[in-house]
């Protein structure tokens, strides 16, 4: 085959593929327009017999409740019940406090017994009345009033404490007269007039010591 009917043969095969598009072109166009034709007469037929319907007048409002008549209270819906449950208390968990060690104090050693104390110096000189014999101090002025009414009379025997300055200072009744007054009035004047050089012991220096003496009362006649 030449070139030339090559060529016309390749021509010819392009001719019939476009003729052959705008038929098929055309039926398509065809198609759509029937289909659509037909859709545009059903609409208009629908139009035709559409039926517009008129809407009903509104109800009308019931008339208000006469002014008297009570409204009805609304009804009392009750709460549901309370349901308790019982819940247990927690357990008391007790602690046990271990008590504090004891508390130990160390105790002093006890202290040495104190020395002896040295005895006393004996009394070398007793102690001596220096006024003389006691009854000396002693007079008819001296006598008691309730037992010169009483006719009381007797004799005291006392024991005089003398001191380092050679005064009384304690008397003690060792035997009674009987007479309160006169035992009394005794020991009042003995401590008041009686003077003493004191005792002395074996050091040279003055110590207490002790004096016995009896005085007698008795009434003039």
């Amino acid at each position: 085959m030449s070139y030339a009917q090559h060529k016309q043969l390749s021509g010819n095969r392009t001719v019939a593929i476009v003729v052959v598009a705008l038929i098929h072109a055309l039926l398509g166009y065809a198609i759509v327009t029937g289909l659509a034709y037909n859709v545009i007469k059903k609409a208009a037929e629908d139009l035709k017999t559409f039926d517009v319907e008129e809407e009903p007048p509104p109800p009308e409002e019931p008339p208000p409740p006469p002014p008297d008549q009570p409204e009805t209270p609304p009804q009392v819906v009750a709460p549901p019940p309370l349901v308790r449950t019982n819940i247990a208390p927690p357990p008391i968990v007790q602690t046990v406090r271990e008590a504090p060690p004891p508390v130990i104090t160390p105790t002093a050693p006890p202290a040495p017994p104190a020395p002896p104390a040295p005895p006393p110096p004996a009394i070398v000189t007793k102690a001596q009345s220096a006024r003389g014999d006691l009854q000396s101090l002693f007079s008819g002025d001296d006598y008691p009033a309730d037992a010169q009414r009483n006719d009381e009379q007797g004799t005291v025997g006392v024991s005089l404490n003398i001191g380092t300055d050679g005064r009384v200072s304690g008397c003690s009744v060792t035997s009674s007269s009987g007479s309160r007054s006169l035992d009394n009035a005794t020991c009042r004047i003995l401590r008041s007039r009686a003077r003493f050089t004191p005792a002395k012991g074996s050091n040279g220096q003055p110590m207490p010591d002790t004096y016995t003496k009896r005085i007698t009362w008795r009434l003039e006649g």
